[in-house]
């Protein structure tokens, strides 16, 4: 039986307004074609059986038999010219509502020659978010720490080790070979893995070169494939280019925890690993629900550091967050606030204004505390949301 995901579905309900042409991306097996399967009165194609192909050989005459329909376009990057299908659709074929299935950026393929500016709205499906637990059938988060986010992993009482180990090779095999030119197996997934190991640590390329065996240069390549593919995040230092700031050293983010566990070996969770894990899980849940890349940290030459800044154009106001995996239900001791509000005070005296929040998973109802001048708004993830939203 297939999952209503409510979320996701009201989201390509509210891009199909706007655009008939949607492009649905994430990783591979992050449930794109099941979420595809679970719309009504959707016609499903898999670009990767030849049959299909030939079908979408005379794109015309494709698109006027589907007047009206939904259809879905999976792996749409196996068509010769997959850029060439969209853009007809979405110039001459406007009543044909299209999700074509990737997982890249559009703009990451060589087969895309164009990233049809315009003519789609782009979805971007992130591992399972934290309101979904319960439809898939645990509400444990440190299951879903040590299993991640992949619905087909999330779902088993196993850890699923095999599959982790399969799925690296399969995204070798299958989006790196068919989109990129990369010529050293070993190379790659070493340091795939390193990142995934290191995950949420600061990042610089000469010191994975030597492990890797490649140049500095090979190495920022490699990050920029990943980054595309969303295996890992980069969450790039906010900085004005003050002398004290810190300004080139981004962090790197692995895309699903269940992966940076099983790249470091976890099969079991202390309870220091938690707060790091969490850290993951939101900033997975502000790209999911907000649909956005544009997330930063701060960090002074003096230790002082934020864990995510987001920013607000509208008003030059900067919200920062700090993520702490438990507050002992709601009771913060005078400690913990005075942790946190030295970080937040050091980013205060750069820019004064935005929110302050403290986002934790033992949250009932948003509540504040003082430090001096700094006022901590604590929230549970649900909440942050909300509040993010209205930036």
């Amino acid at each position: 039986m297939l999952i209503k995901r409510l979320f996701w579905q009201q989201l390509i309900e509210e891009a199909w307004q706007k655009k008939n042409i949607i492009w649905l991306m994430g990783v591979r097996r992050v449930g794109k074609t099941s979420l595809c399967h679970s719309l009504t009165d959707i016609e499903y194609y898999d670009c990767e059986r030849p049959r299909v192909r030939q079908l979408l050989e005379d794109p015309e005459g494709f698109l006027a038999l589907q007047n009206g329909k939904k259809i879905v376009l999976d792996e749409i990057h196996r068509l010769d010219n997959p850029s060439e299908f969209l853009k007809l659709a979405a110039d001459h074929y406007p009543d044909v509502k299209i999700i074509a299935t990737g997982s890249s950026t559009l703009g990451a393929s060589a087969k895309f020659r164009d990233t049809l500016s315009g003519r789609k709205k782009e979805l971007w499906l992130t591992p399972i978010l934290l309101e979904e637990m319960e439809i898939f059938g645990n509400v444990d988060l440190r299951h879903r720490f040590l299993f991640g986010g992949f619905p087909s992993f999330f779902v088993q009482k196993q850890l699923p080790e095999e599959e982790f180990r399969e799925w690296i090779d399969a995204y070798w095999a299958k989006d790196i070979q068919d989109m990129f030119r990369v010529g050293k197996r070993y190379s790659f997934q070493k340091f795939a893995e390193l990142l995934l190991a290191y995950s949420g640590g600061q990042f610089e390329a000469s010191k994975f070169a030597a492990p890797c065996e490649v140049s500095r240069q090979t190495i920022g390549n490699y990050l920029a494939i990943l980054e595309e593919t969303f295996v890992v995040h980069v969450v790039r230092p906010y900085s004005t280019h003050r002398a004290s700031e810190i300004v080139l050293a981004p962090k790197v983010y692995g895309f699903d925890t269940g992966f940076v566990c099983y790249a470091k070996g976890w099969r079991e969770l202390r309870q220091e690993d938690l707060g790091h894990l969490w850290e993951h899980c939101v900033l997975n849940e502000i790209q999911g629900k907000l649909q956005t890349r544009s997330v930063n940290y701060w960090r002074d030459k003096v230790g002082h550091e934020i864990d995510f800044i987001i920013t607000n154009k509208n008003n030059n106001s900067i919200t920062a967050i700090e993520c702490k995996f438990s507050t002992s239900q709601g009771y913060v001791g005078k400690s913990m606030v005075s942790g946190i509000s030295k970080n937040i005070e050091a980013f205060r005296r750069y820019y004064p204004n935005g929110e302050n929040f403290v986002v934790a998973q033992d949250i009932d109802m948003p509540f504040e505390r003082r430090d001096g001048d700094i006022t901590l708004t604590f929230v549970n993830v649900r909440d942050l949301i909300v509040r993010l939203a209205k930036v």
